[in-house]
């Protein structure tokens, strides 16, 4: 398992205009490494389930806010209804229907699969406090899966005014087993 910060400058953001919704922008960041590694691994768990209603691309999200473990909201992908319609897109969909468009940074969103440029371009827009995955990008595409071989981390990296933490293969034999042997077209 490993992790990793990206660091953002303030000054940098005031210079070249965040652009970032209201609520959004730079916040106090969660220390994953902070999280014990029993309560990331039961968000994933969550996340697996979500998984399940899709046998095909089994990704799955759950967003969690950090200080008291409430679920705030859970997707899967849906692709066949819109091709954004990621599992990531979709909690974030279902967070803002029940939340608002606040309060991201408190929360830490769970995904079966380390996230694409979109989804984490998308969570990096949000200011959501950090974002814990299960199996890598490399090995999505091992087991099949398409994916634009760009790492959540390069994102977040090149996003100076964003404070959030990656976690990466928690819980990765489990979610791997759900990539490997998801249902094929």
């Amino acid at each position: 398992m490993w992790s990793r910060r990206a660091f953002g400058s303030t000054l940098a953001s005031a210079a070249c205009g965040s652009g970032l919704p209201a609520g959004a922008g730079p916040v106090n960041s969660l220390d994953l490494s902070e999280i014990p590694l029993p309560v990331h691994e039961q968000a994933m768990r969550l996340a697996i389930e979500e998984a399940r209603a899709n046998p095909v691309f089994p990704f799955g999200a759950v967003i969690v806010r950090a200080a008291d473990r409430q679920v705030l909201a859970k997707g899967v992908n849906n692709g066949a209804v819109n091709p954004t319609f990621h599992g990531e897109i979709a909690a974030m969909n279902d967070y803002v229907a029940q939340h608002g468009n606040r309060g991201w940074g408190e929360a830490v969103l769970y995904t079966t699969g380390e996230s694409c440029p979109m989804c984490m371009s998308a969570m990096v827009w949000a200011g959501i406090g950090g974002v814990v995955y299960g199996t890598s990008i490399t090995k999505l595409v091992r087991y099949g899966i398409s994916q634009i071989l760009i790492p959540s981390t390069t994102i977040s990296g090149a996003s100076p005014f964003y404070h959030g933490f990656i976690l990466g293969r928690v819980l990765e034999a489990e979610t791997d087993a759900l990539f490997r042997n998801r249902r094929r077209l």
